[in-house]
């Protein structure tokens, strides 16, 4: 019975490890990198970039607390880059229907990112300034 429990435990916790990385898209975060890597590029429509469907993106900056993240994204999404700590990334984090389905680290290295408005990007309006250093 025992082995049961642990193995029921092992499976949950195998499932909730892997939605966080299933959620890491390294393939966009390629293609943004490629992008800020041109010294010509001063802004980024990544609405054209993305293959996934979403209705608002938020830009948390270096240094953002979890509760702080909780509170701008109106959702609960466990950071899984400890952002508090970090002021080599950005964190590009997008919600579908009130929900995390994706997210992107962009380095810090290409520049300040201007996020603009407090309440986020929509496909509508998805270009994210640059300036370089």
């Amino acid at each position: 019975m025992k082995q049961i429990v642990f193995m029921l435990i092992s499976l949950i916790f195998l499932a909730s490890c892997s939605q966080v990385v299933s959620m890491h898209n390294k393939g966009f975060e390629k293609s943004i990198s490629s992008a800020l890597e041109k010294k010509s590029v001063t802004e980024i429509d990544f609405n054209s970039l993305t293959d996934f469907d979403w209705d608002k993106a938020y830009l948390i900056t270096p240094y953002t607390d979890q509760e702080t993240i909780n509170k701008q994204l109106g959702v609960k999404f466990k950071d899984p880059t400890n952002m508090v700590y970090r002021d080599d990334i950005y964190l590009l984090v997008f919600l579908n229907k009130n929900k995390v389905v994706q997210y992107v680290k962009i380095p810090t290295k290409y520049g300040q990112l201007m996020h603009g408005n407090k309440d986020g990007f929509t496909p509508s309006n998805a270009i994210i300034k640059i300036q370089k250093k």
